[in-house]
């Protein structure tokens, strides 16, 4: 089970590089909507890319392995600032997408919204990252109709209040989540990953977390590779090269770890959270 990996960028020579090293979907973030109120003063991704953005990812992806996904804003009506969420999400579709995710949904209605404006025309990730859907999450998932789920740490842990993304995975809110998902066969994943021995919880314990509640796909974060701070294309290459083999090689070791080994780790993953959550 090799976790899918996903890249944000909008620059066609960084998504061929990532593509080629082996990155299995490269990650156009239209979202803007909203998301500097709740993420002002944060260290965050703010991408706001375009449809142009996607045709141009599109090019990259048509003649190599990897998939086309585009984060489409929340649902909403057209404003004198922006268009609605049906000619968004069709414009996107037209553009190229493969796959398309909903951010920040709170009700099955927004939902239901959404699938049925894509209507079958290219697969649906909802991105769990609100308190209200994740305190629904049952009724959606049960209901069903979209393809696979993400649980976002950045902006559910912030909706808790909570000090440390990764404080939901050490409290048991992704193990709830992660065995919904397998109680009704969805598609799952979670977070974001930085390099192998990098990162405020080194990515290898994050790995094997995985691993042990079954998740399926994970997004390479700014600390794996910052290609706006890697300008050098031989570098990036190599960065991307290198990292993915990293990733890919914890991954073979965590296969093989047993249930209890898995388990260790996450006694260790919960240390170390609670160690971090208290030094913010």
């Amino acid at each position: 089970m090799a976790l899918s990996l996903m890249y944000i960028t909008n620059s066609p020579q960084v998504a061929e590089i990532a593509q080629d090293a082996g990155v299995n979907r490269l990650f156009v973030d239209m979202e803007y909507i909203g998301k500097e109120d709740r993420q002002a003063g944060m260290n965050t991704v703010k991408s706001h890319h375009t449809f142009s953005d996607i045709e141009n990812i599109k090019n990259v992806t048509a003649s190599g392995s990897s998939e086309l996904l585009v984060r489409v804003n929340p649902i909403h009506v057209a404003t004198s600032k922006y268009s609605s969420s049906k000619e968004e999400i069709e414009t996107a579709i037209a553009c190229g997408a493969d796959i398309l995710m909903l951010p920040m949904y709170r009700s099955r209605d927004e939902v239901d919204q959404f699938l049925s404006i894509v209507n079958g025309k290219v697969k649906t990730m909802l991105l769990l990252e609100t308190k209200e859907a994740c305190e629904s999450a049952e009724e959606i998932v049960k209901a069903g109709g979209f393809d696979e789920l993400h649980i976002g740490l950045n902006d559910l842990h912030l909706a808790y209040h909570l000090n440390f993304m990764f404080e939901l995975l050490a409290d048991g809110t992704v193990d709830r989540l992660a065995m919904l998902m397998q109680e009704y066969n969805i598609r799952f994943g979670f977070g974001g990953i930085a390099r192998v021995g990098y990162g405020t919880l080194p990515a290898e314990y994050i790995i094997r977390e995985h691993y042990r509640i079954g998740s399926q796909a994970a997004i390479l974060s700014r600390s794996f590779c910052n290609a706006n701070i890697v300008t050098d294309m031989d570098e990036l290459k190599e960065v991307f090269k290198k990292g993915i083999m990293d990733i890919r090689a914890c991954e073979k070791s965590a296969e093989s770890m047993t249930e209890e080994e898995l388990l260790k780790n996450h006694v260790v993953v919960t240390e170390l959270v609670n160690d971090i959550k208290n030094k913010i």
